[in-house]
């Protein structure tokens, strides 16, 4: 069992990695959510490679990806699920367009965690705004 630091480093890991290609938008993203947002505040910002290398190394298996969402799953408590879908769509945001793959890994994680349709949108829009570029 991880933590919910960990679990929230592997939502974006995930995110990230599900397209084959994690970009330097993404991994400064994962950077500077561990850094900035007050869910971290207490988490040692030196083991985020570790927890990246785990999350990675899972998805490596051939059942990886149901692994590493059931791990999340079971490692989020419910009042962070919301957080967990947020730091997700900021991956996927994070390069100027998400690939359908990402917007896939979107729906599973969506699933996973239990949130509901308008909650995920209103969501999935601050993401986009936040993002958002010329």
């Amino acid at each position: 069992m991880i933590d919910h630091h960990s679990a929230l480093i592997y939502v974006m890991v995930l995110v990230s990695a599900c397209d084959g290609d994690m970009t330097n938008d993404e991994l400064e993203t994962i950077g500077e959510n561990v850094r900035y947002l007050p869910i971290f505040r207490d988490f040692d910002g030196d083991s985020v490679m570790a927890a990246t290398r785990e999350c990675t190394a899972m998805l490596a298996d051939s059942d990886g990806m149901d692994t590493v969402l059931t791990i999340i799953e079971q490692a989020l408590p419910s009042k962070l699920r919301e957080t967990g879908y947020a730091v997700a769509c900021d991956i996927a945001a994070a390069d100027a367009k998400a690939s359908q793959e990402e917007l896939r890994m979107l729906e599973l994680i969506r699933m996973r965690l239990g949130i509901d349709k308008l909650c995920a949108a209103a969501i999935e829009r601050g993401a986009r705004a936040r993002h958002m570029r010329l």
